[in-house]
């Protein structure tokens, strides 16, 4: 079973980093340590554990970049069980947290390999963005969202 959960203890901090860091840093030769962002500490941070083999499988954060706009950084889901849900879960999580805080709009920068997954679930390309480590070009994508006034 997944379930989504802030990390709390030294020992899921250490392995939600370790997820980023293998996944979006290690096949780039980048060092150890540069998963970790100087602003963590003012960030929103999820991660998806899979209570069958006790391991955290998916990562993101969330920081918000004014009263209206959150912006997603350091997606990362485990290879072993990419296309299998952990992302759709991690992004509803974070979309539904933005929204109870009054966010209208996510912004992220998508690797062009997560370009489809982003545009699956609602995300538009909104310009180039930067490539990252020379090679992986990215894309600034957003979603926004119609505020119910119940």
């Amino acid at each position: 079973m997944l379930i989504v959960k802030t990390p709390s203890t030294p020992q899921e901090w250490e392995q939600y980093y370790n997820l980023r860091f293998t996944v979006l840093r290690e096949p780039w030769g980048q060092l150890k340590g540069s998963e970790v962002l100087k602003d963590e500490d003012q960030a929103d941070h999820v991660m998806i554990v899979d209570t069958d083999t006790n391991q955290i499988v998916g990562v993101a954060r969330m920081q918000t970049n004014t009263p209206t706009q959150g912006q997603v950084r350091c997606v990362a889901v485990s290879p072993n069980v990419q296309g299998k849900g952990v992302g759709k879960l991690l992004m509803k999580y974070l979309e539904e947290f933005a929204q109870e805080k009054g966010i209208k709009e996510i912004v992220l920068d998508a690797r062009e390999n997560a370009v489809r997954f982003y545009k699956s679930i609602g995300y538009v390309i909104f310009e180039d963005s930067y490539l990252l480590f020379g090679e992986i070009q990215h894309y600034k994508m957003r979603k926004e969202f119609v505020m119910s006034n119940l």
